[in-house]
This record gives structure tokens, C-alpha cells and sequence, in this order.
């Protein structure tokens, strides 16, 4: 019994974020909530990389520059 206290008490997050993790993708494939899901993420990483670009604006030029240069 303790070895089994200790296993839940070492490794209690992963497992309960598996069980969450599990029973969120049998809702969403169920569901076609994916597609949804898909879309907001899609929507996020080009906000990440809008932000990216214009904040490194002058290196972004730079190696595009270089890229083109091999061409």
C-alpha cells in the first residue's frame, strides 16, 4: 500500500493530466470540437509570429537578405 501512496504521490499530476488529457480528446474527436481547437491554435502561433517578426525586424532582413544571396 505504500509503495502504492508513493507512486501517486511521485507521479499523481502526470497521471491525473493524462485521465484530463484522455477524456478532453475523446470530447473534442467526438464532438469535431478539433477543428475549433485547430483554428485557435493556427490563430495563436501566427500572432507569436507576427509579434517575432516585427520585434526582430532588422535580423529577420538580415538573414532573409543572406538566404537570397545563395540563391
Amino acid at each position: 500500500m505504500n509503495d502504492l501512496k508513493t507512486i501517486f504521490n511521485k507521479y499523481g499530476g502526470a497521471i491525473i493530466g493524462f485521465v484530463v488529457g484522455l477524456l478532453l480528446a475523446i470530447i473534442l474527436f467526438c464532438t469535431s470540437l478539433y477543428k475549433f481547437v485547430i483554428g485557435i491554435a493556427l490563430i495563436i502561433a501566427c500572432i507569436y509570429f507576427g509579434n517575432y517578426v516585427q520585434v526582430n525586424k532588422a535580423e529577420i532582413k538580415e538573414k532573409t537578405k543572406k538566404f537570397i544571396d545563395r540563391l
